[in-house]
């Protein structure tokens, strides 16, 4: 908090209070009004803890006991973080999850990010065949498609997808 004194021109002193706020500023939701970050804070160190007790290779095998269970590389992440103590893969194996599962040939066909918003589509679309007036959620599958439209964009100049493959609501009910 911050006073600053300002005179007025009958020589009467004022005060005016100026808040600086601590908060740190983030970026605004694309399609809602909220704004800020609802997320786990990662560790702020990028060394290999001194107390783990496994080794690389049991960390990879985990990994790809873990994928062939049909575990996503985030769900995996989050299972090694709470059940097995390893905060970070990357500073331990020098590569992500990612990319330990393309190796071993069990990468993701779609990126995960889009392929969540694929299924988010098509819960909404089994919803509004039985709900044939909820308007709202109709909105809202108009704004998860163009999520998934701009995703597809982006992620065909990455090459990370087929530069052929285009959404539509035939392929959201094959997944």
């Amino acid at each position: 908090m911050v006073y600053q004194c300002v005179a007025s021109k009958n020589g009467k002193i004022k005060y005016l209070f100026i808040a600086f706020s601590t908060k740190k500023r983030t970026l605004a939701r694309i399609h809602s009004p909220s704004k800020g970050k609802s997320q786990s804070v990662r560790p702020i160190s990028k060394r290999t803890p001194s107390w783990l007790t496994y080794s690389p290779d049991e960390i990879i095998t985990q990994i790809v006991i873990m994928a062939k269970d049909g575990l996503t590389p985030s769900e995996i992440g989050v299972k090694l973080r709470d059940e097995y103590n390893i905060p970070l893969v990357k500073p331990i194996l020098q590569k992500s999850i990612l990319e330990v599962l393309e190796e071993h040939d069990l990468g993701l066909t779609i990126p995960e990010e889009l392929d969540n918003l694929i299924k988010r589509a098509k819960k909404l679309q089994v919803h509004l065949k039985t709900h044939k007036g909820d308007r709202k959620n109709v909105r809202s599958l108009e704004l998860i498609e163009a999520k998934i439209h701009r995703l597809a964009k982006y992620y065909k100049s990455k090459g990370k997808l087929q530069a052929k493959w285009k959404y539509s609501t035939v392929v959201a009910q094959l997944m």
